[in-house]
């Protein structure tokens, strides 16, 4: 016995430096979207600082709580480290029972369904935590439930685990990608109000490296944050409303990331976007078919000293000399040519005081009743006299939209609506199938009326594309494998916004089908051709290759159909998502091609490569300039150069007595252009980017 007892001392002594357990208070989740806080006391650490050696290793809850997903739950540690274990998972499903989470588990919490009995890795790392500081005192079970005023929960026991080959932090260090730091020194970021903060860009420009421990050069100042977003900020990785403030909490205009200046922006998450560039693949299209979208810049983001993946910093939608480039509606002009402009709407969710009831339904269904926004000037300033006068407008519109005599070219909608935008509208949000395109985060815009002429009003900027490029489950329409389907058709499948439907009635006009279908051509071989759409997705890959790695160690939804309900298997590397995102463009643009209505024997420009046409403009891209290289036998040949936008409009006649002189380009706006050579009673056109 003597022998034995040291023995058996020794083995609970090791046994107590392998595993120690404490238990937390418990108590009800209240219903109000404010942080609930359960307190655990740890002390008598066998070793007080947590590392690999000793540290957190698991963690373990029961909670009651209908609809899971409404839930956000973090662990804080004493030092104030913040670990995201759960977050959004589990749909409307109920409960968390005999759920532990631990490093060392073989799956992901998010592979798991409710009540997630079982063992699991959590949403972000443990190792976290163990970062050296000292385990003993107060930790936190921290749990908010985002959808207020439906269900309330309880907390019925919890526990954390000290032991042996802990986990270790995740270390982020360096980027080729802008960093973004945001400290809110503690206070927890909610869906409304807004919270004070700091942030700090850091920026060494393109092909530098970027460090963490870097002093931000972009930025370095005070901030407001909130979560933005609906559906979206339900999900693991938050969308962030940003507002640029000075000392005294008043707006700051800074530019930023290479933006123009402003001090209204957003982080746009990338939980539901495994390619990440679902958003700005559509924004750059719409620039470049001539209009304004959102200038973005892709970033790494670190919020209270945890890494939280890659995002895309944006500019919001904002009348703007650099934006919606409208004119300003100030509060005292409520009469004559000042009143008719400018105003941004929106086809979005609406309430009473934010919006008006239109006076007609969509012409392919009748009982459902449509609301529009008002964007700019916002519903808490816009005037009784601006309110009249733009529904006056749109209710003018529609009046001759439904009118037997809606396509005339004389007294028909063209005169309210600038038809270009509207195709170039449709064609990216059916090029994409958007689902939220027709229904939702729908813009319109107007500006001021000249003298003589009678503003008209414009679809966009395009906006939202989380749900889109994808087949998802909401209705036919969306969930087809082959490529079919009209988004624009979206109040067949019972939306919860409803669409204008103005587009049902649009494509009945012969006119609108034919600018459609020759607007498609044009663009079918340039900005949408196959080689162009896949040469984007390649570089943004390439640019991410890196950083994508760290995203999806951080998130581990990768396999995992997450965010929008895709009806098809989820690749489980990054290349198998770009894959799968060129296989459903390409299927896509398959169908468009066999389906978009109209007749091409009027198109005014037949644009695109003639595969006659035996010459090269160099460089392409292009900044400031280039140069025509004709075949050997016509070198030094006298040529006329005609230079086009995507509309067919002459940008610019060039007369040149020698092809190799240098055509100036200077100051073109970024962009597709056409490019006509004549020489030798020959003539060629091709395309020519402008960077």
């Amino acid at each position: 016995m003597k022998k034995i007892f040291p023995i058996v001392y020794f083995l609970l002594f090791l046994n107590s430096i392998i595993a120690q357990t404490f238990s937390g208070t418990t108590g009800a989740i209240t219903d109000d979207g404010q942080p609930n806080e359960y307190i655990l006391n740890v002390t008598s650490l066998s070793s007080s600082t947590l590392n690999n050696t000793l540290g957190l290793t698991q963690v373990c809850f029961d909670i009651s709580h209908t609809y899971d997903s409404d839930l956000n739950i973090f662990l804080v540690a004493p030092d104030g480290t913040s670990i995201n274990l759960v977050s959004g998972i589990g749909g409307g499903d109920d409960n968390f029972t005999n759920t532990c989470l631990n490093q060392s588990a073989p799956t992901s919490i998010n592979t798991a369904s409710a009540p997630f009995s079982g063992l699991f890795k959590p949403q972000e790392t443990l190792g976290n935590v163990n970062n050296g500081q000292n385990g003993n005192g107060l930790w936190k079970l921290r749990i908010i439930d985002t959808y207020p005023d439906a269900d309330t929960g309880e907390v019925i026991n919890w526990t954390i685990t000290f032991g042996e080959n802990a986990a270790t932090p995740f270390v982020f260090t360096s980027s080729n990608l802008p960093i973004i730091v945001i400290n809110t020194n503690g206070v927890e970021i909610v869906d409304e109000p807004s919270i004070n903060a700091t942030m700090g860009i850091i920026d060494n420009g393109v092909g530098n490296t970027n460090l963490v421990t870097d002093t931000p050069n972009n930025y370095n100042g005070n901030i407001l944050i909130e979560y933005r977003g609906n559906y979206s900020q339900s999900l693991p990785q938050k969308p962030y409303k940003i507002e640029t403030i000075d000392s005294a909490n008043a707006e700051l205009d800074v530019e930023l990331l290479g933006m123009p200046e402003e001090h209204d922006w957003v982080l746009i998450a990338n939980y539901n976007d495994k390619v990440f560039m679902r958003n700005t693949l559509s924004y750059n299209l719409f620039t470049n078919m001539g209009h304004y979208a959102t200038r973005h810049k892709f970033c790494e983001v670190v919020v209270n000293g945890s890494y939280q993946g890659i995002y895309v910093f944006m500019e919001q939608i904002k009348r703007d000399n650099n934006r919606v480039d409208i004119a300003k509606l100030d509060i005292d002009e409520n009469s004559g040519i000042n009143l008719t402009g400018g105003y941004i709407l929106k086809n979005d969710y609406w309430d009473t005081n934010d919006s008006w009831l239109l006076n007609f339904h969509p012409i392919d269904h009748p009982e459902l009743d449509v609301h529009l926004v008002y964007e700019y000037p916002n519903p808490d300033v816009i005037t009784p006299q601006q309110k009249t006068y733009i529904q006056t407008f749109i209710n003018s519109f529609e009046t001759v939209l439904y009118s037997p005599n809606f396509s005339s070219t004389i007294t028909g909608y063209q005169n309210y609506i600038d038809t270009n935008s509207f195709i170039d509208y449709f064609i990216i949000n059916e090029l994409s199938r958007n689902n939220d395109g027709f229904k939702k985060s729908s813009y319109f815009y107007k500006n001021k009326d000249a003298a003589t002429s009678i503003a008209k009003l414009k679809a966009g900027p395009v906006w939202d594309f989380d749900w889109a490029w994808k087949n998802i489950n909401e209705c036919s329409i969306f969930s087809a494998t082959d490529g079919s389907g009209w988004a624009h058709l979206v109040n067949n499948c019972n939306p919860d916004n409803n669409s204008t439907g103005w587009y049902v009635r649009l494509l009945q006009d012969p006119n609108f089908q034919n600018e459609l279908r020759c607007r498609w051509n044009e663009l079918r071989l340039t900005l949408l051709s196959e080689t162009s759409l896949l040469n984007y997705i390649d570089s943004i890959a390439l640019i991410l290759q890196d950083a994508q790695a760290r995203h999806f160690e951080r998130w581990g939804n990768l396999g995992l159909n997450t965010g929008a309900p895709e009806v098809d298997n989820d690749p489980t590397t990054f290349e198998g998502q770009i894959n799968k995102f060129k296989d459903w463009i390409n299927l896509r643009i398959a169908w468009l091609d066999a389906n978009i209505p109209g007749d091409t024997s009027n198109c005014n420009l037949s644009i695109g490569e003639n595969n006659n046409a035996n010459f090269i403009l160099f460089p392409n891209p292009s900044k400031d300039y280039f140069s025509v290289y004709l075949p050997e036998n016509h070198q030094n040949e006298e040529v006329t150069i005609s230079i086009y936008d995507m509309f067919g409009r002459t940008i610019n006649k060039i007369n040149l007595v020698n092809s190799n002189e240098i055509i100036n380009v200077k100051g073109f706006e970024k962009g597709t252009y056409i490019v006509q050579i004549e020489y030798d009673n020959q003539s060629f056109k091709t395309k020519l980017l402008i960077e």
